[in-house]
Parts: structure tokens; sequence; C-alpha cells
């Protein structure tokens, strides 16, 4: 089985990421229903969110041990904590997100009262927050924001990552990486979106959410990681994503979310090809060492 994973191992990182996370989520649910009530959503949101982290995290960890040994998570560990980058690479992962949100909010409050952020509005629309909630409510956003970070992070730039991007572009590896990103949140999002829905058909719903704004993001990623070769930095750029759209994302549903997932992922769109354009990187065949990867030759 390990000469298999050492052949194969973005395939066997993608595999055992989704066993760990789909299945750690169906064994919370404990054959709840798909979509699940708004209630049992709410009461359930931790352990479903921990269930998913410890796919990547954990698939991340053990495909960096079979593949490279001890030298590799040595290596790891060494572009974890390598956090010395200019300055602009920091301002690249925390502002892009909030950034994008913001402006597709502007672009769209012409149609709607509703494209106003969720901490100005207040959770699920009802009534502005008070002082102390909107604290609670911007640093449980951030806390979870860092936690998707980190632990998501220690395997999709972490291990698939600098593997694709020794076949490919930086653009093409961050797009696949970026399609399997979203599959990946398929489950989570269709067994807690049920009131997001509305009158939008789920297949649509879920086309959008997961196909939309998340791989032109990850194409932003894999530039970031490719001229910085930090993991501290990938995870403070994902940290931003999730942070800025559970703190500035709407309280909106249906029609009116599809509306702000399609102009968020123009802008990133947009970013993405003005970025590329504007610092083309090389698009040959690289080898693994070459991207930061310890591996440790089969005996």
């Amino acid at each position: 089985m390990f000469a298999t994973i050492r052949k194969h191992p973005v395939a066997s990182y993608f595999a055992l990421t989704f066993v760990l996370s789909w299945g750690g989520i169906l064994a919370v649910i404990d054959g709840g229903a798909i979509p699940a009530p708004p209630e049992e959503a709410r009461r359930l949101f931790v352990l479903v969110y921990l269930a998913m982290l410890a796919g990547p995290s954990v698939a991340g960890i053990a495909i960096t041990a079979i593949t490279g040994g001890m030298n590799g998570l040595v290596e790891f560990r060494a572009r974890l904590l390598k956090w010395r980058v200019q300055p602009r690479w920091y301002a690249a992962a925390l502002l892009t997100a909030p950034l994008a949100l913001l402006s597709a909010l502007a672009l769209l409050s012409p149609l709607s009262a509703d494209f106003v952020p969720g901490v100005i509005k207040g959770l699920g629309g009802d009534a502005p927050f008070h002082s102390e909630s909107r604290i609670l409510f911007v640093v449980t956003g951030v806390l979870i924001g860092l936690g998707a970070g980190l632990f998501e992070e220690l395997g999709w730039t972490g291990v698939a990552l600098p593997r694709l991007r020794a076949r490919y572009g930086v653009g093409m590896a961050g797009l696949l990486l970026g399609l399997v990103w979203g599959a990946w949140h398929f489950l989570a999002i269709l067994w807690g979106g049920a009131s997001a829905f509305d009158e939008v058909p789920i297949t649509m719903y879920l086309a959008v959410a997961l196909f939309s704004f998340i791989p032109p993001y990850r194409v932003l990623m894999a530039h970031v990681y490719d001229r910085t070769k930090s993991l501290f930095i990938a995870i403070l750029m994902h940290a931003s994503l999730t942070a800025s759209m559970l703190i500035l994302g709407p309280t909106i549903s249906g029609a009116e979310l599809l509306a702000f997932d399609i102009t968020f992922a123009a802008l990133f769109w947009l970013f993405a090809g003005i970025t590329l354009g504007a610092w083309p990187l090389p698009r040959h065949r690289r080898s693994a060492s070459a991207h930061g990867i310890a591996v440790t030759p089969e005996r």
C-alpha cells in the first residue's frame, strides 16, 4: 500500500481526505436528514466542522510522512514556520478576500438593500448587533477562519499543490486543486445549506457554491505560494477567505446568494487574470524538490 501511495501521492492524498472528512461527517450526523433542518445544522455545526478539518490535516501529515519520511516532515515544518516574506505577500494573503467581498456587495447594493455585510446588518438579518454581540461575532469568525486555514492547508498546500505545480503551470495547478477543494465541500454544504436554497434548485445552488469563487481563489493562493513557498502565508490567505465570508458575508439566500457568489467569483477571476498576467511564472515541468518537497527514494 505504501508503494502505491509513494507512486501516486496526490491521488492518495485526495482519496484519504475525502474518506476521512465525509466519513467523519456521516458519523457525526448519524443517519440524520440531508439537508438537515436548520436547528439540527446549528446544533451539530461544530462537530461537523471538526470532522471536515480532520480530513486534509490528517491526510496531509500522513502522506508527507509516507512519501518523505523524517526529511519530509522536517521540510514540511520549515514551510509551516516560514513567515519572513515580503510585506506585499501578507497584504495579498489578508486583503484579497475582504476587498473582493466588499466590492461585490458594493456592485450589487443598488439591486437590493440585503447586500450589506453581515456584521453590520446582524445575524440572520433580524436586527443590528449590539456592540458586545458584534465583537463576539467577529472573534468567532476569525477563530473559525484560522482553524480552517491551519488544518486544511496542512494538506491542500502542504501536500497537493507543490506536487501539482511540479507538473503544471501555476494557474492550472491552482485550478485543478480548486475544483477538488470545491467538490470536497459538497457533503457539508448539502447537509447544512437548507436555509440557503430557497426557490433555487439544489443542483444549481451547489454548482455555484462549490465551483464559482473557490477555484479562482485557489489560483490566487497558488500564485502567492509559488512566490513565497510559505505554508504559513497560505494558512493566512485561507483564513482570510473563511473569516471574511463569516464576518462580512451578507445574510441572504436563494437567487440573491447566487448573484453574490457569481459576482464574488468574477472579481476573483479578474484578480487572477491580472496577477498571472503581471507576474508570469514558468510553465515548464519542474522536479518535486524545486517546489519544496522532500522525497525519500523507495528502497
